[in-house]
């Protein structure tokens, strides 16, 4: 049966969540504050790029399924449930800031005309749904009409965040009432995916512990490759090893310059933060988010060591998103690595198939080019940073031909070490300490 819904936030939960659930046949009106944003969503305009996004929200539209709003009025006029998909910032402790969240709560609280479920699918700490709850009741204007308060943690990857919400591996609803939980679950039916269905914080923790365990799965990859370099190993045979035992499995375990994103960076972080406020030494997550920083400056040494030294040097960067297929730039390791190539005086040349624009905002100093071979000619080093299917296609022959020194730092390990070397390359992976062939 088709419900109405209303999505706050236009980002990449928001809007991939409203797509979604506006392609399983459900009436949704997204909402933003953002006059010009919500105005091109309107044109078909959206302000992120996801793979198959684009042709989903045109879709949905044209069916008369999906709309976009700046009104909360016209949003909850009709709402039977009301996902808030707003930012949840790091503050300056690593914190989540729940500003927005705040906003979005006390905005439909004051709306509130009929019975509502109201689901959170923003990542917040632990106890927002009862907080979400008490903000609800305060600024209702009738206490006396129902509502319940489900969380429903979001687990897309960016890239691939259509697919995943179509495809989940499971969905999570935590509730302090079970029938709006299954009320909730029941639009995720045509899915077709294991539901687990809990209290409202043991819901939001299982978003912060698999957000956590990827990250320091990554991290423990990492450092492994660190060791692997020391005494003479091959990590991506080392990783492939690991992978086949079924208890550890293959993902996450590519070793390389760390991750990025706004997830893992602010979810490591906050959930540190929340065990340390609880009398907790959360060590292990510290160590997790050292590791994956340090990943950046070993990159830079590498090529120091190579160089002696970057200033009056051109260095190329392939890639500027955090990973492949999305433009976001939040951050990103490309951030960290080209500002400390310029402190040390290095020209930076670059080139992302679509991170530019938003790249543009970012950084300064840098020259944006408009292929990679661009970024070759002439440069001292490239540096590969984001593992886009484009970069493992290049003609490396030719990029080699352009370089006035055949340096290439793999931070991804997308190119074969040999190879490389035998093109003429002086060739650094990460982890590729037995000569980057991993046998005998």
């Amino acid at each position: 049966m088709k419900k109405t819904i209303c999505v706050i936030g236009v980002g990449y939960v928001g809007l991939v969540t409203g797509a979604c659930l506006a392609d399983l046949g459900n009436g949704v009106i997204c909402l933003n504050r953002d006059q010009e944003k919500c105005d091109n969503l309107k044109k078909g305009i959206l302000p992120i790029y996801e793979p198959g996004l684009e042709e989903l929200v045109h879709r949905n539209q044209a069916a008369g399924r999906l709309a976009f709003t700046t009104s909360y009025d016209e949003a909850m006029q009709d709402a039977e449930f009301v996902f808030i998909a707003v930012g949840t910032p790091s503050g300056t402790e690593g914190e989540a800031d729940l500003a927005h969240v705040n906003a979005a709560a006390t905005d439909v609280a004051r709306r509130i005309h009929k019975p509502i479920i109201i689901i959170n699918k923003s990542t917040v700490p632990i106890g927002t749904g009862d907080w979400v709850a008490d903000i609800v009741r305060e600024h209702m204007p009738d206490p006396s009409i129902p509502f319940w308060v489900v969380s429903n943690p979001e687990f897309l990857r960016e890239g691939s965040g259509v697919y995943d919400s179509m495809n989940p591996d499971r969905i999570v609803l935590g509730s302090t009432n079970r029938e709006a939980a299954e009320r909730v679950a029941e639009l995720y039916y045509p899915l077709q995916a294991e539901t687990i269905i809990t209290d409202l914080r043991t819901a939001e923790m299982i978003k912060y512990a698999s957000n956590a365990f990827l990250a320091t799965k990554i991290s423990f990859i990492n450092e492994m490759a660190n060791i692997c370099e020391a005494l003479g190993a091959d990590v991506k045979t080392v990783a492939y090893g690991m992978g086949t035992d079924k208890r550890i499995a293959p993902s996450f375990l590519g070793a390389g310059i760390g991750w990025g994103g706004s997830c893992f960076p602010k979810d490591v972080k906050a959930l540190a933060f929340m065990a340390a406020t609880h009398g907790q030494h959360p060590q292990l997550l510290r160590a997790v988010l050292e590791i994956n920083y340090d990943q950046r400056k070993r990159v830079v040494t590498k090529l120091r060591d190579i160089l002696g030294g970057f200033r009056g040097k051109t260095i190329g960067i392939l890639g500027l998103a955090f990973k492949p297929n999305t433009d976001d730039m939040r951050d990103a390791p490309s951030i960290s690595i080209i500002r400390l190539l310029r402190n040390e005086g290095a020209m930076i040349k670059t080139y992302d198939p679509v991170a530019v624009e938003t790249a543009q905002r970012i950084l300064n100093d840098v020259e944006y080019c408009s292929d990679p071979y661009a970024v070759a000619q002439d440069a001292d080093a490239l540096i590969l940073v984001t593992e886009w299917n484009e970069f493992k296609q290049l003609d490396m022959e030719r990029v080699r031909s352009l370089m006035r020194q055949p340096v290439l730092i793999d931070g991804r390990n997308i190119y074969d070490p040999a190879r490389m070397r035998a093109l003429g390359f002086i060739y650094r992976g990460m982890g590729r300490g037995y000569n980057g062939e991993g046998t005998l």
